[in-house]
């Protein structure tokens, strides 16, 4: 009878220089996170134009950049703000913990109220900026665009007080212009119309399968536009979304991606996060570290106020005319924007950087936000210039454009504070 041979087991021999070749290339299968409204948002991205925010893939523009725009202007927008960072902080030291960390006074802050405030290091320098919601007396929920969830708890010590990371379990939408409170209230938001500006209340939201639910609404955005931000549980997001879109199809809602916010912000005078300034923790060089006043925030300070980080290096800087620069809005002649250009004094001194700019078809004018070192900007606000590269006939061509110091907003929207709100 014939024996079986034990076949002898075939060795696979891997070349170093194809396993060194998949390595390089392996960062095209690294996988963005995916929000809780991500179906929706794929089935829409026509261009699929997509960045990275906090690790989440989110849209430059969905469909086009420009209607984008104007939908926000004109109708109402839907945009995801779900990858935007949030905290919840609770506890009985909740007030007296937020007071101590952040710029603005949170014993004014009641509940079912928002304010916009900002955080900085022991050296009175900006860690961040974002918002603040007071959802009960001891609950607050906290936004922002980076993450200091180690900062936080280290500043938590001695404070009976939790502080959680609930970005991914709580989804975020914002709905922006002048229809969104009628998509609102036609999607069934009962005393919607009771919100003003920086107000919140829960609302009923039945769409998860487990029952009902609750949406936080607050009259809030990122616009300078009429708007609402709502924030859900993120197994109710999808029910959400098809409950606003179903509810707003007759008044031309419109889902956008960050373009056109960016857009609508900058008309708004609006700063962000390591583009109109450098957060402290991100700064490698020392010049860039920018204090409250620097920025246009110093109207969150209360020398009144007890202590809080940074409080003693904010107010000496201001003591002894340390401030070394200043944050402006600047209407630049001509219509090419000047985004990241060079300003100069008299053409020939460079004073600073435009950080953003854009035309504005609302202003009707030639808009920037720009960094500028002191006296420049401030007290010498005269004979600027920008530098602009602008692409003519396939060559860049230099121009000069002269520019001054103008207030912000460079628009102001009545619709936005209306009370109550228009019904359009």
């Amino acid at each position: 009878m014939a024996q079986a041979t034990k076949k002898k087991p075939v060795e696979t021999v891997i070349d170093p220089a194809l396993e060194a070749r998949a390595a390089a290339q392996s960062h095209f299968r690294t996988l963005r996170l995916g929000t809780p409204f991500q179906p929706r948002i794929d089935a829409l991205g026509l261009k699929q134009d997509w960045y990275s925010w906090a690790g989440y893939r989110a849209p430059h523009s969905l469909w086009d950049e420009e209607l984008e725009y104007f939908a926000i202007r004109s109708q109402a927008a839907l945009f995801d703000i779900s990858p935007m960072t949030k905290y919840r902080i609770e506890g009985p030291d909740a007030e007296a913990y937020l007071d101590r960390v952040t710029l603005r006074d949170v014993t004014k802050l009641k509940p079912g109220r928002v304010h916009y405030t900002a955080w900085c290091d022991d050296e009175g320098f900006v860690l961040d900026d974002g918002t603040l919601f007071r959802l009960s007396p001891t609950r607050f929920r906290l936004c922002s665009q980076e993450r200091h969830l180690p900062w936080l708890l280290d500043s938590a010590i001695g404070y009976e007080v939790s502080v959680e990371e609930e970005t991914e379990v709580v989804a975020g939408l914002a709905l922006q212009g002048p229809t969104s409170f009628a998509v609102l209230r036609d999607a069934g938001f009962a005393g919607v119309e009771r919100l003003k500006l920086f107000d919140l209340a829960e609302f009923a939201h039945d769409g998860a399968p487990q029952g009902t639910g609750k949406v936080t609404i607050s009259r809030t955005g990122f616009t300078g536009d009429l708007g609402y931000e709502l924030f859900v549980p993120a197994d109710k997001a999808l029910s959400l979304w098809d409950r606003l879109m179903a509810a707003g199809e007759l008044r031309g809602i419109r889902a956008i991606g960050y373009t056109a916010l960016n857009r609508a912000r900058l008309e708004a005078g609006l700063i962000v996060a390591n583009g109109d300034f450098t957060a402290a923790e991100h700064a490698v060089r020392t010049d860039r570290l920018r204090m409250p006043d620097e920025i246009g925030l110093g109207f969150m300070i209360d020398p009144d106020k007890g202590h809080f980080n940074g409080r003693r290096a904010i107010l000496e800087a201001r003591a002894k005319k340390r401030l070394r620069h200043v944050l402006v809005g600047l209407e630049i002649e001509g219509n090419i924007p000047a985004e990241h250009a060079i300003v100069y004094y008299k053409k020939g001194q460079e004073v600073g950087l435009v950080s953003a700019a854009m035309w504005s078809p609302m202003a009707k004018r030639n808009i920037a936000l720009a960094s500028l070192q002191r006296p420049y900007g401030d007290t010498i606000v005269d004979d600027l210039w920008v530098e602009i590269y602008a692409m003519r006939e396939l060559q860049y061509q230099k121009l000069m454009k002269k520019a001054k110091v103008v207030q912000r907003p460079f628009i102001k929207l009545d619709r936005r504070t209306a009370d109550p709100p228009a019904d359009s």
